[in-house]
């Protein structure tokens, strides 16, 4: 399974690509930023994120995309952005029919260093030796979309499962209705 991961931002959108299957060892395809300047106009900002993930998207050709759920903050603008941001990711992978799933922050945290109140610093450390890198991927952003793509591929089937099994249910419950 290969997938690549987004951590939405309107500056700094991490993006990593992870291949792999749970339960084995997982392969880094490749690590970056799509950055914006902060003072370009916010239409501007989005088709740059946009043609920064369609890149992404034509050279690694992922399976799934995983992107990390917006939550609210305080900050109302900062929120904003990143939705904007994540909205445009998760268009990309729609218009090419890749599926997308939305991982929570403390759902990654969880699944990649075991606590999903994990700060950033431990979040890069488990990643570097997940993937058996030299160093923490650069910036935060980076780390976080391999830390995505790794949760999804490890989530994925067992999500599938119940997925398939809420389905089934639902044919049964049709049938005795």
């Amino acid at each position: 399974m290969r997938v690549l991961g987004v951590d939405p931002g309107l500056t700094r959108c991490g993006v990593g690509v992870v291949e792999g299957v749970a339960g084995r060892p997982l392969t880094m395809v490749g690590v970056g930023v799509v950055r914006t300047p902060s003072d370009a106009e916010l239409g501007h900002r989005l088709v740059a994120i946009e043609r920064g993930i369609e890149e992404w998207l034509d050279e690694h050709r992922p399976e799934f995309v995983a992107v990390e759920r917006v939550f609210a903050q305080h900050n109302v603008r900062t929120v904003m952005g990143t939705a904007q941001a994540s909205a445009v990711a998760m268009l990309c992978a729609s218009r090419r029919g890749i599926p997308v799933a939305l991982h929570t922050p403390s759902e990654v945290k969880a699944a990649v260093t075991g606590s999903g109140r994990a700060d950033k610093a431990q979040v890069g450390a488990m990643v570097t030796r997940l993937l058996r890198l030299d160093a923490p991927p650069k910036p935060a952003d980076a780390a976080d979309a391999l830390a995505l793509a790794i949760c999804h591929i490890w989530r994925a089937p067992a999500q599938n499962r119940l997925q398939q099994a809420v389905a089934a249910h639902r044919t049964l419950k049709g049938r005795t209705a």
